[in-house]
């Protein structure tokens, strides 16, 4: 099968990349052609579809009057719609397996794949399909579902793209311009979210999505078998900003001085959080590879904090996989996740002092029921995030979207 992998970015710059990739690789693993459509950048992978990858500027690193300029191809990409055209006619894929487009190729890309009869699955890694933001926030870290019946102009009205005008005007235009003239739930065959949470937020607002959508949560490569140690500290690792939840996890350590707390990532908020970081807690800085995976293995608890609907957090699916229990938020897809008690504690967001309780108690379990905990952990892992259920539910949506297309001619 000859597949057509769809993304914003070919270097790994966040989860939906790391999906993406893993993706890829998983599907050259079983034999399969895999034709990747992105943007170029310097910081690009090598491929040797490069030639048709698209030309376009960054949004976060453009100036206002760049993002003026860029708005008409930020909303519909003519220049994306080409390359893809040229592409397709060169390879002739099977099946077309979207990502991130928005704020990038955008939907011009979806009548091209109509033209030619590609059938289309699209992996839902956030928000933006029913919210302009795409993290049902607001400009001031709020929780808001304003634009749900289509009423997009809240985001302007309340500059939910992190409080910046310029980014909230664009997307609310590019949400009204979708919804006039091309809708994706018009043209895209199957939806494949990476959580129940999402799938029901998504009909919740959408009654369409219902007859086209499925879920399979996101895996992660097979690491090597880490035995059981219950470590001398908990972990946080991620993007460093606010909706994260690292405020509270901050403030739940200082009351807890006994713990210790180390920190991995980088982002927006990283200084200022280290500004606030009590004695008995650390920031490392960006980590990856095996010095990361050894610094979740040693780690007696993974903390995940969120205070915005987390969809299916890699950080979730890692640290069980190698059978570190996990701290989470109770909070969008996180607690389909986590089994209370069993492969780790649930919390309600931003309870700084339910937060510290848990820490307490989870730090203070015994060697054996820690073992029982992290054997819970790999089990439950391995049963949810394999790479081999993966792929078989992964070929099977590709299939059935094949099929359909077929009966339709």
């Amino acid at each position: 099968m000859k597949v057509l992998q769809i993304n914003k970015y070919y270097f790994r710059k966040g989860g939906a990349e790391t999906v993406f990739f893993n993706t890829i690789r998983l599907l050259e693993g079983h034999g399969h052609t895999v034709v990747p459509f992105s943007l170029k950048s310097e910081r690009n992978e090598k491929s040797e579809y490069e030639a048709y990858f698209v030309d376009y500027p960054e949004l976060s690193e453009s100036s206002f009057w760049q993002k003026i300029k860029n708005m008409p191809s930020f909303i519909y990409n003519s220049e994306a719609a080409r390359k893809l055209e040229k592409l397709i006619q060169q390879e002739k894929p099977d099946v077309a397996h979207i990502h991130l487009m928005f704020n990038s190729m955008s939907v011009s890309i979806l009548p091209v794949l109509r033209k030619y009869g590609i059938p289309v699955v699209m992996s839902v890694h956030d928000y933006r399909l029913v919210c302009p933001a795409y993290t049902f926030t607001d400009g001031k870290g709020n929780f808001c579902e304003r634009c749900g019946s289509g009423s997009y102009y809240n985001c302007i009205l309340h500059k939910c793209s992190k409080g910046n005008m310029a980014n909230s005007l664009m997307l609310s235009l590019d949400s009204y311009f979708r919804s006039f003239f091309y809708q994706p739930v018009d043209y895209i065959d199957r939806f494949i979210f990476v959580s129940k949470f999402a799938m029901n937020k998504h009909i919740e607002k959408d009654k369409r999505y219902a007859g086209k959508c499925t879920y399979l949560y996101n895996f992660t490569p097979k690491v090597k078998d880490y035995s059981t140690v219950k470590g001398n500290y908990v972990l946080y690792f991620g993007r460093i900003s606010e909706e994260k939840g690292i405020g509270t996890l901050l403030k739940a350590i200082e009351q807890t001085p006994d713990i210790r707390l180390k920190v991995v990532g980088t982002g927006p908020l990283l200084e200022q959080f280290k500004s606030l970081c009590p004695p008995n807690a650390e920031f490392l800085g960006f980590k990856s590879g095996d010095e990361l995976w050894e610094l979740i293995h040693n780690a007696s608890f993974v903390v995940v904090p969120s205070e915005w609907y987390e969809n299916n957090p890699l950080t979730i699916i890692e640290s069980l996989m190698i059978g570190t229990p996990v701290i989470g938020s109770n909070i969008g897809g996180i607690p389909e996740l986590i089994e209370e008690g069993k492969t780790g504690y649930i919390f309600q967001p931003g309870a700084t002092d339910e937060l510290r309780n848990i820490l307490v108690k989870a730090c203070a379990v015994s060697d054996a029921e820690y073992k029982r905990m992290s054997d819970a952990a790999k089990k439950f892992a391995e049963d949810n995030f394999s790479e081999e259920n993966h792929y078989e539910r992964l070929i099977k949506n590709y299939q059935q979207v094949i099929e359909q297309k077929k009966a339709m001619k």
